[in-house]
């Protein structure tokens, strides 16, 4: 699995005009899932993520993650994150994971963030989403599970 993760002030999904999660200070997580991926990679990025030190504390160090700021995530299902474009001009998503495999870990990537405290708003697996980031930093990180 791979997140993208931007540390924001604000975060908005919105699917047709219609907002469908949004958060304020926090992290929007754009989250791609390949054909290997299983449940416990799952469990390992969405901890990474929560514990990812990437908030400033009084010193202006980068010494806080998510939890320690009360911050929110938005995670956003995104296999174009498996694209590779190194051949012609047309990526190739080989390497991501079908529906029947990345919508399951998509959910238990949240569900797990959910368990640690965490609030979690969502786009909507498969659908054509508008995604605003107003990205704080900025700050923009790629995790992979230990399977990346």
């Amino acid at each position: 699995m791979k997140a993208l993760i931007q540390r924001v002030t604000r975060g908005v999904v919105r699917i047709e005009g219609t907002v469908k999660g949004q958060i304020e200070r926090g992290l929007v997580i754009l989250l791609g899932v390949r054909n290997e991926d299983r449940e416990e990679d799952a469990k390992y990025l969405a901890e990474k993520c929560a514990n990812l030190r990437v908030f400033s504390d009084s010193a202006g160090k980068l010494n806080l993650s998510c939890l320690d700021v009360g911050g929110e995530m938005l995670v956003v299902s995104q296999f174009t994150l498996y694209g590779d474009p190194r051949k012609g001009r047309r990526p190739s998503f080989i390497a991501a994971a079908g529906p029947e495999i990345s919508e399951p870990l998509y959910r238990t990537f949240m569900d797990y963030l959910r368990e640690l405290g965490l609030k979690v708003e969502s786009g909507e697996f498969g659908a054509m989403m508008e995604v605003e980031i107003h990205n704080d930093g900025p700050v923009t990180l790629m995790v992979e599970s230990k399977n990346g």
